[in-house]
């Protein structure tokens, strides 16, 4: 039996503030269980909803120390099993009594530093030896660090691998040299440009990085960018020299829960073979329920995002008068930056009929929205993997992206002269160049309906389930496992 536990800061169903939860919630379930025992450990936060909390066993606990600043401190060890995975939970009140599972940065860095020293730490009380411990993103950076260096005088952990997944390079976990040495309780040594040093400070995903036996992030591209200067956020360098040991394998999306066949969110359901009839009604329903203009013949765009900089919100803002014309209505569902929220809600007073601003995440509103809109915008500045392009495939909604990260992977651009491709892309980060694109959907859409109609089915019939991932994760764990 081959054995690999999940280590992360969030996963679904207990706890999610980004797709990294959906990774940690998706993926071990897709393990056949007669050959390989995944199991999970995130924190136990509060704020994990009550009926999973009150059904946690207690397993053990035990107090323990990390550096000087954190002395001896209770670790309470409780686990769960759902749908046939163990799930495992650090407890400590102190540290994970919140509202949000992060908070001040600060703050986030000791209660993390102290969790990925617990993480290690419990392995032999609970009698689990793993073969692979599979790291996500920065929360968890120090747990390859430990291993690799003052958990090897303790024989239990000799031959433990370290798989450190990046699903978003711009969070490092960085603080100052002299706190982190503090927190850590590891010896100076390892603050050295080679190993846990940032330009001058201290990084948590660094140290991930360099200690880690192999690494991989959320898309091929993503894995290609974040080699060079614009996208690596420093590590550019670090990235480039492991690039050997370093893959992209792109998310998986969960095709029970996005069925537009099964979805109970919708007005009617469908699939790949009813969708030319039955979608518009999905359309015209939301029309109604929004308030927008009812025509079936209106060009329907959507648009679920965090409003960040991050998401090319900026490219929309520089042409947003010429995309919203009299056939053109565009519907928004997310939460950010205020000046972004603030300029959906300008253009919905402006434009009523035309324009919808949901300035909040509604999960029973964006299901209707991936039936109900004919395209889906992303002109994101960069995207590790983006899930939302999957989830419009799925409901039979053509994407328009900007070619970045797993925007460029999973959508191939239409191609006219071949009737080839799933949706629309555009390459520089540039207003206009978006627009063109913007506009060359809406002519396709409105000129040549059976063409668009081909698109989205071929979109309808793509895979991108987590099945095609997970293969492509076994095969790495068996690599690095030597199975």
């Amino acid at each position: 039996m081959k054995k690999i536990l999940f280590a992360a800061s969030e996963c679904v169903p207990f706890i999610k503030t980004g797709g990294l939860a959906d990774v940690c919630g998706a993926l071990p379930k897709m393990f056949d269980k007669k050959e390989w025992d995944v199991r999970v450990v995130i924190p136990n936060y509060s704020c994990i909803p009550e009926h999973f909390r009150n059904q946690f066993e207690y397993v053990t606990h035990f107090y323990m120390g990390t550096g000087p600043y954190i002395p001896s401190k209770y670790v309470g060890v409780l686990k769960y099993e759902l749908d046939g995975i163990t799930y495992y939970f650090i407890d400590n009140e102190e540290y994970f009594n919140c509202f949000l599972p992060y908070g001040n940065i600060r703050y986030d860095i000791e209660k993390f530093v102290f969790f990925d020293k617990a993480v290690l730490s419990m392995l032999p009380l609970i009698g689990f030896q793993p073969d692979l411990i599979h790291c996500h993103d920065w929360e968890t950076g120090m747990i390859p660090v430990y291993l690799k260096t003052e958990f090897q005088g303790d024989m239990f952990f000799w031959g433990m691998k370290c798989m450190m997944t990046i699903h978003n390079l711009k969070f490092q976990g960085i603080w100052d040299v002299k706190t982190m040495i503090g927190l850590t309780g590891l010896p100076k040594s390892l603050f050295t440009p080679d190993k846990l040093e940032f330009q001058k400070d201290a990084n948590m995903l660094k140290g991930g990085l360099v200690y880690a036996d192999y690494i991989t992030t959320v898309s091929d591209t993503y894995a290609e960018e974040i080699q060079t200067p614009y996208y690596g956020e420093g590590l550019d360098g670090l990235l480039s020299a492991r690039h050997f040991d370093m893959k992209g394998i792109v998310n998986g999306i969960d095709y029970d829960l996005y069925n537009p066949a099964t979805d109970e969110h919708l007005f009617t359901n469908y699939d790949v073979d009813s969708f030319r009839k039955k979608k518009v009604t999905n359309k015209k329903k939301l029309q109604e329920m929004l308030g927008l203009t009812v025509d079936s013949h209106k060009f329907m765009i959507g648009l679920i995002s965090r409003l960040t900089d991050q998401k090319g919100l900026d490219l929309i803002d520089y042409c947003f008068e010429r995309i919203v014309d009299e056939f053109t209505q565009v519907v928004v569902i997310g939460t950010g930056e205020e000046h972004y929220e603030n300029m959906f809600k300008h253009y919905a007073w402006k434009y009523p009929d035309r324009v919808s601003a949901n300035i909040c995440y509604n999960s029973d509103l964006a299901q209707k929205l991936y039936a109900g809109a004919d395209a889906f915008l992303m002109p994101s500045r960069f995207e590790p993997c983006g899930l939302t392009q999957l989830m419009a495939f799925r409901y039979g909604t053509v994407p328009i992206v900007r070619e970045t990260g797993g925007l460029k992977d999973t959508v191939i651009p239409y191609n006219e002269y071949e009737n080839t491709g799933t949706g629309f892309s555009f390459s520089d980060y540039n207003g206009e160049d978006m627009l063109h694109v913007i506009n060359y959907a809406k002519q396709v859409f409105f000129e040549q309906k059976r063409y668009w109609n081909q698109m989205a089915e071929r979109g309808m019939r793509s895979d991108f389930s987590w099945k095609v991932s997970a293969e492509k994760y076994k095969e790495l764990y068996n690599y690095l496992i030597g199975a």
